[in-house]
């Protein structure tokens, strides 16, 4: 139907025209309903011709010019609070379950759940979801992702080798050790030592803010010999988000290992968990806590003695050390922690170790060990063999515990 007043619909149009690139969503409702209402009779059809807006877009600026403080959006706002379509999943209240179901099974950084480093793409994703009965565009599944904590990974050089024919079934007895672990209430640490690092007036990778030239300086050339270093080996506890360093200044060595692990279970794992029964410790497959070691499993025998506990050792597969969680739940966050700041002494250390926190409520405990451990100590069969370690079936290797001596 054409309109009844040409020339004053041009009039509109043209007016509309020359300052429609400086409105936004409201200021375009709030244009259209002026004109509308002082065009008068058929104002409102002949608005929507010349501004091409919905019928619905003119009716809400014409009410909201009637009663703009009480239908109209706050100030800097283009629709009232709750305004706008439902997200996707509070329409589906299933649709968040069905995503996490079919990432957490492919994570990457860290096969075991709850790490959440997907390595489906959003459109992939978002098929899948469909072909399960929940619409859903790629963007949406990013945002999701984000919202639930998922974060885009670039490759890191991690790998050492080709992959082992079982590491994925390692990942798997790994994780569902720790679940059980964990829902019987019994301790479950991840286990590893921190980069050795320099003791002084050396660089240290990183920048913080500090006046215009005023920022620290350091020695040239951070590769000297004889030099102090720290040695900081780490006690993450997976349920309680908190964790045990003990700064060496001595050799990385098992007796330095599960001398960590004994402090950490008298300072904070003993009151934590005042009727554990058993100990869960995850570990890389190399260092002081290596799984060919003889000496790791005669300490363990040690600290399992006097704690009175069964300790039971699951390691990540050769090539894997990066997925153990102690890695990216607490060895990260404690470099960021202290980027750019010289290690200039080991108080230092202590401190900005013990102060390491993160937005999930990590805590951080952090004393200076000062014993000395000596490197190469031999362990004779007979020592080992005295070792009560029961090997399990399934890559008795890597998965095996240590029982306390009877008396």
């Amino acid at each position: 139907m054409g309109s009844r007043y040409p020339e004053r619909e041009a009039d509109v149009r043209a007016r509309y025209e020359r300052i429609a690139p400086t409105l936004d969503e409201r200021s375009r409702r709030l244009f259209a309903a002026n004109e509308a209402i002082q065009f008068g009779y058929g104002g409102r059809d002949a608005v929507e011709r010349a501004t091409g807006l919905s019928k619905n877009a003119v009716r809400r600026g014409i009410a909201e010019l009637g009663a703009l403080d009480e239908l109209g959006p706050p100030p800097g706002r283009q629709r009232k609070a709750g305004g706008g379509r439902k997200l996707s999943e509070v329409k589906d209240p299933g649709l968040v379950p069905a995503l996490r179901g079919l990432v957490e099974p492919a994570t990457r950084g860290d096969p075991e759940s709850p790490l959440l480093y997907t390595s489906k793409s959003a459109a992939k994703l978002a098929k899948e979801l469909r072909a399960e009965g929940h619409p859903v565009s790629p963007d949406t599944v990013a945002r999701i992702l984000k919202d639930e904590g998922f974060t885009l990974q670039a490759p890191r050089k991690v790998l050492e080798g080709d992959d082992h024919a079982d590491r994925d079934a390692q990942f798997q007895w790994i994780s569902e050790e720790v679940a059980g672990f964990m829902e019987a209430g019994q301790p479950v640490i991840s286990v590893d030592t921190k980069k050795k690092e320099l003791v002084g007036e050396y660089a240290n990778r990183g920048r913080e803010w500090h006046p215009k030239g005023d920022g620290p300086e350091v020695l040239t050339y951070d590769f000297p010999n004889g030099v102090p270093k720290a040695v900081p080996y780490g006690v993450y506890d997976l349920a309680r988000n908190d964790g045990w360093v003990s700064v060496g200044i001595s050799s990385d060595t098992a007796e330095f290992a599960t001398a960590t692990i004994r402090r950490w279970w008298m300072n904070m794992g003993k009151q934590a968990y005042p009727d554990a029964k058993a100990l869960l410790v995850t570990a890389d497959c190399g260092g002081s806590n290596g799984y060919r070691l003889r000496l790791w499993l005669l300490c363990l025998q040690e600290l399992a003695d006097d704690i009175g506990l069964a300790i039971t050792v699951a390691h990540f597969p050769p090539g894997t050390s990066k997925w153990n969680k102690i890695e990216h739940r607490l060895f990260s966050l404690i470099t960021m922690n202290w980027r750019g700041r010289p290690l200039v002494s080991y108080e230092t250390i202590v401190q900005l170790i013990g102060s390491t926190t993160s937005t999930t409520g990590l805590t951080v405990r952090c004393e200076l060990d000062e014993g000395t451990y000596e490197k190469g100590l031999r362990v004779s069969d007979e020592e080992l063999n005295a070792v009560q370690v029961e090997r399990w079936e399934f890559h008795g290797e890597w998965n095996y515990t240590v029982y306390p001596k009877r008396t």
